[in-house]
């Protein structure tokens, strides 16, 4: 039987439909390795033990918890926080980053907007404008809000009131953000680069949730090329499934890693061709420093930021680089990273 025009069609809307439903069902199959609550959360022992502490005594005085900062290297963990935060004190999180508040009336709406224990989740809180940030102060200390009404001589200010709420802030550059933004934080918390022991269980972790087959070596061979970093080793752990599964294999295997890395242009360290760049560029063009890192940035046509936040912690964690007064210096262990590059 011929099919009708209109046939045709409800079918390749049905089978739209069908992909949509698998893709979002995937969608979710990937998000269900975020943790959800603190004891979820891999390694970090004291600052969990921290923060339920803090979570356990504003329950018994029947009180929103205080702000809270964390501060570190992208990808360790951060946002992961403060969704087990909210979850934890069974409340409602709002999530929005530094450079999406451009207004004051962008905060306002917000704050206005947010219910009794409530949490506000600001990403890259050092990216506030000074004048955005002003409107936090009161919101923060006096759960007051201040509007300005009209301009010159007849303006005037309306002050309402706000539902308690806490605020979380995450930043990569806690020097960017004002004393007086740090002050009214009642917990500043580091998060600092994972250990391979930690990675190790957040990539066995993942391999469960994913229904993945990965050898022990291969955790082990992922874990020190992920640069102390979950966020890139669950990466990288994706690009080895979908290597192995290209390659008709369900398992992942040390080969997998090592040609899977290669591929990407990583080394077993994690170091990436960027980092490979950044050494070389101050060996040869600098002997090796001291650099300054605008110089340094401009050298390898990248951002300062990019340099500064993403690069050179890693590459400081691994002994390559140190800073001085003067600018980055190159060490001989970097020196010795290159030459054997070169061998």
């Amino acid at each position: 039987m011929i099919e009708s025009s209109k046939e045709k069609l409800q079918k390749k809307k049905s089978t739209q439909v069908k992909k949509g439903r698998k893709e979002g069902d995937n969608v979710k199959y990937e998000e269900r390795i975020r943790p959800s609550k603190l004891d979820e959360i891999i390694g970090r022992g004291t600052e969990k033990e921290t923060l339920k502490i803090m979570i356990k005594s504003a329950n018994r005085r029947k009180e929103v918890i205080d702000h809270i900062l964390f501060y570190g290297p992208p990808g360790l963990g951060k946002t992961t926080f403060a969704v087990a935060i909210a979850n934890e004190i069974g409340a409602n999180i709002k999530v929005t980053s530094g450079p999406a508040i451009e207004r004051q009336g962008d905060l306002a709406a917000i704050l206005t907007g947010l219910k009794p224990n409530d949490v506000l989740f600001i990403d890259e809180i050092h990216r506030l404008s000074k004048v955005v940030e002003e409107i936090l102060y009161p919101a923060m200390e006096d759960r007051m809000l201040d509007i300005v009404m009209g301009k010159g001589p007849t303006a005037k200010t309306i002050r309402l009131n706000l539902e308690p709420f806490t605020l979380i802030g995450a930043t990569t550059q806690i020097g960017k953000i004002s004393s007086p933004m740090r002050d009214r934080f009642g917990l500043i918390q580091r998060l600092d680069f994972f250990s391979d022991n930690d990675l190790v269980q957040i990539l066995q972790r993942a391999c469960r949730l994913w229904d993945l087959e990965i050898e022990k070596d291969a955790v082990q061979a992922l874990s020190e090329a992920s640069r102390g970093t979950a966020r890139v080793g669950l990466r990288l752990l994706r690009r080895c499934r979908d290597y192995a599964q290209s390659h008709g294999g369900d398992k992942i295997t040390v080969d997998v890693v090592e040609k899977t890395l290669k591929l990407l242009g990583t080394d077993k360290q994690g170091l990436e061709k960027i980092d490979r760049v950044i050494l070389s560029t101050m060996l040869n063009h600098f002997s090796g420093g001291p650099i300054g890192l605008s110089t340094l940035a401009a050298s390898i046509s990248e951002d300062e930021s990019t340099v500064a936040d993403v690069y050179e912690p890693y590459l400081m964690k691994c002994g390559f680089i140190k800073r001085t007064s003067r600018g980055r210096v190159l060490t001989q262990k970097g020196l010795k990273y290159l030459e054997s590059l070169n061998g």
